[in-house]
This record gives structure tokens, sequence and C-alpha cells, in this order.
């Protein structure tokens, strides 16, 4: 017997992916970081947007070759929280990206956000997307041990659906997003709406790569967005 082929389910990054943020989180992370007396180029920053927060100081003590004890640590997360949140009330979903969620609502198809967000800077962006977290499937940094690009996020969101990962298509804008896929198991699907490049984005493991959500909503069917 011709064994039924399993639902596509669609398990999306929310930061540069749902939602034009990313550059709001880089410039919040340098105001925290420079009221702390710490010089880091903005471009710097920006290639570690979607990294756990751990991994994020880790990098960034590298490039200063300052130590960031726990008390920094948390100033620093405060700081961030601070001046992202001022930033936050002016952030607007991406094109296509209510019209994709919607899409996939109306077909039954499974869909869930998986952030390296905490609900703290999450939540008001998902208000402004239309996303009620008890509602919807929405994993955060505080709900799992690891964040991208370890496969956690992704691998919680699977299981809270009730979908197998091995038949997700897990959407993101960053690298972290496609090398936490990998290692999930799951299909990479890449978006341009982070500031990475196509080749990047491949090289990290994307089986597409698309310019925004309207483009993947356009496409949907090469990546089995069917019912």
């Amino acid at each position: 017997m011709i064994k039924a082929r399993q639902q596509t389910s669609f398990l999306f990054d929310l930061d540069g992916t749902l939602v034009d943020s990313v550059y709001d989180h880089v410039l919040a992370w340098h105001d925290a970081l420079q009221e702390e007396g710490i010089e880091v180029s903005v471009w710097r920053l920006h290639r570690k947007i979607g990294m756990s927060g751990g991994l994020f100081t880790k990098a960034l003590a590298r490039e200063t070759g300052q130590e960031f004890g726990p008390e920094m640590l948390e100033r620093l997360r405060q700081l961030h929280l601070k001046y992202y949140n001022a930033r936050s009330h002016r952030t607007r979903p991406l094109p296509g990206a209510k019209e994709l969620l919607a899409y996939l609502s109306d077909n039954d198809i499974p869909w869930a956000i998986a952030t390296s967000g905490r609900i703290e800077t999450a939540g008001p962006v998902l208000a402004i997307l239309g996303v009620d977290p008890a509602k919807h499937v929405v994993i955060t940094r505080d709900l799992v041990r690891y964040a991208k690009p370890d496969p956690d996020l992704f691998l919680a969101a699977a299981e809270r659906l009730g979908c197998e990962i091995e038949t997700a298509c897990v959407v993101g804008d960053a690298i972290w997003d496609m090398l936490a896929a990998r290692r999930a198991r799951a299909l990479g699907i890449g978006l341009l709406t982070g500031g990475y490049g196509m080749e990047e984005l491949e090289r990290a493991g994307a089986y597409r790569v698309y310019e925004d959500p309207a483009d993947l909503l356009a496409h949907l069917d090469e990546v089995g967005g069917r019912r």
C-alpha cells in the first residue's frame, strides 16, 4: 500500500522574516553597548542578530577583548530591552507576512513561530503581526534550553504542532536559521529580508531563497505548501 504524504508544516523565524525588525534590534544593541562604554560597529552587530543571546555576547567578548560577567550581561540585556521596546511600536510586518499566515491557516496548513527573542521583546511585534500566543503556536527563547543556531526552537515548535520535523519547512532570514534547520533535519527556506545574500543563505543550507514573505506565498507550491 502506498503511504499518503505527510502534510508539510511551516516554522517561521520572527524578526527579519515576518516583521521588519532586524535593524531595530541592531540599533538597540548598539545603544545598549554604548551606554556601557563598549564600542562595536553597527555592521558587526547586524551579522550576529538571530543568534542566541549567549552566543551573541560571547562573540562580542571575542571582538572587543572584554570579559562580560553575569552582572554586565544582565545589564546589557535590560538595556537592549529598553531601547528595543522604545522602537518596536513602529515595527511593521514585512510584505505578504499577514497574507502568508492567513493563507496557511485558511488551507489548514500547520504553522508556528520560533524566535530567539524572549516574550518580552517578541510580544509587542507579535501583536502588530496579529499573532496571539494563546491561539497560535509561538516558541520563544524563554521556552527552550538553547536558541539558534541550535535546533531546539524549531524542534519544540514542530512538537507543539504535532508534526514531524522532517516534513517541516523552516523559514528564516539569517544563516543561523538555516544552520538550525539543518541540525533539526528540516528543509531550510531563506528570505532576503534580513540583509544576508542568496549565496550566504544557500551555503548555510537553504533549499530555496525568496525576496520576502509575499514572494514565498507566490511560490508556496514549490516547497510543498498545498492542502
